[in-house]
């Protein structure tokens, strides 16, 4: 197949027609302008193509195909949405069948054309894009597509869309010790949303450093390959939420939604936006959505002795009004100050788990040291100890 042929079976996609952004493709049809009779603007342009390539590997065949398995397009949303793909069936094997015959393109032709043969040659093989995309569709559900195949952990942008984390929190459960009961609430709680059945909003409240959030993203990491995805969002994109959850519905993985350290005041707007948000509003939440939120106050809210100043009625009114919001989500799980025998737990874990070699008692009398001078017993506290004994500020005597 001819360098022309390509840029033309490129430009007549339509399924696939998103790999159009991609850069390498885009300097893959670029090579098509080539002036025949100028071999320096064939070896520039060839060299541009191959060194883009190479940012993603040194076969172009396994990048065509990575591209085409995470492509989002109406084929696939007509799937998740359990609607006919009869009309586009056709299309679909044409575009595949093609896109298979052009990854076997090594680049000789131009080598040869640019008199050179000593320019880079990419690898290609032989690979069944028809069976490796019928593979991908018995996966969708735990696998994805678009980003979502390819990160697990987002934020949401100014703008509502979410963005990839490319070097997420590492956080795994099997690191996380004490508060078991606590983590497996909210364990059953996403299995429930993983499988199809009726999960819960969850709200984790309790004093700082208690592992609410490392809790959050241990269990993102845990449930990727199940299809689970975490998008994390600031209050003041609350109001982003419905039209988030809207955009997610035909998704055949499952979210949740994360707020981190939440807290409002007594007359805050956005306390109101959540609370619509809980209650259901117009709009509904999604099968596919979880809200997960960590607070360090019971019921969300920075409560004043003002809050508590006026007649008994209108107290009563501000009191119910401010536990009205967390009496929202259908679970609710304290992550309390650990006492000192947890607290002497945890550090011993995370001390065996890092090989630290030191006298258990000792160990535990430098703990409580440490969280005396560092505000008080809490894993965060623990774990700021253990590394420090590994890093040589504290002393492993």
């Amino acid at each position: 197949m001819t360098q022309h042929q390509i840029s033309k079976t490129l430009k007549s996609l339509v399924i696939f027609r998103h790999l159009l952004e991609d850069k390498t493709i885009q300097k893959w049809i670029r090579l098509d302008g080539c002036d025949q009779d100028n071999p320096e603007q064939i070896i520039e342009r060839y060299a541009d193509f191959a060194c883009t390539l190479l940012q993603n590997g040194s076969n172009l065949t396994r990048h065509l195909l990575t591209l085409i398995l995470e492509d989002d397009n109406i084929y696939l949303h007509r799937i998740c949405r359990g609607e006919s793909t009869a009309d586009l069936d056709q299309c679909l094997q044409r575009e595949l069948t093609l896109l298979q015959q052009i990854s076997r393109f090594d680049g000789e032709p131009l080598r040869q054309q640019a008199g050179d043969e000593t320019l880079f040659c990419w690898q290609t093989e032989e690979i069944d894009f028809q069976a490796a995309y019928q593979e991908h569709l018995a996966k969708i559900h735990t696998r994805g597509f678009g980003i979502f195949a390819r990160y697990h952990m987002f934020i949401l942008s100014d703008d509502g869309t979410p963005v990839p984390i490319k070097h997420p929190d590492p956080q795994r459960m099997d690191e996380l010790f004490g508060y078991k009961s606590e983590r497996q609430k909210i364990i059953r709680n996403t299995q429930a949303l993983l499988q199809g059945r009726p999960a819960n909003n969850v709200l984790l409240y309790g004093d700082a450093g208690t592992g609410k959030s490392s809790t959050i993203k241990a269990l993102a990491n845990e449930f990727r390959k199940d299809g689970l995805r975490l998008i994390e969002l600031k209050k003041n994109q609350l109001y982003r939420i419905p039209e988030l959850i809207d955009s997610l519905s035909d998704n055949p993985l499952k979210f949740i939604l994360f707020l981190d350290d939440l807290t409002f005041t007594s007359d805050d707007r956005d306390f109101c936006t959540l609370k619509a948000i809980l209650e259901g509003g117009v709009s509904s939440r999604g099968s596919n959505v979880a809200i997960y939120v960590t607070s360090n106050h019971r019921h969300l809210i920075k409560e004043t002795l003002q809050d508590r100043q006026g007649d008994e009625i209108s107290v009563g009114d501000k009191i119910q009004e401010i536990a009205s919001l967390s009496a929202r989500f259908g679970l609710n799980i304290t992550f309390s100050r650990p006492d000192k025998q947890l607290y002497s737990e945890i550090v011993c874990n995370l001390a065996r788990d890092a090989g630290i070699q030191l006298d258990e008692q000792t160990l535990i009398i430098r703990a409580e040291a440490f969280a005396i001078r560092h505000g008080g017993r809490n894993p965060r506290t623990a774990k700021q100890f253990v590394d420090l004994l590994l890093s040589g500020v504290e002393q492993a005597e």
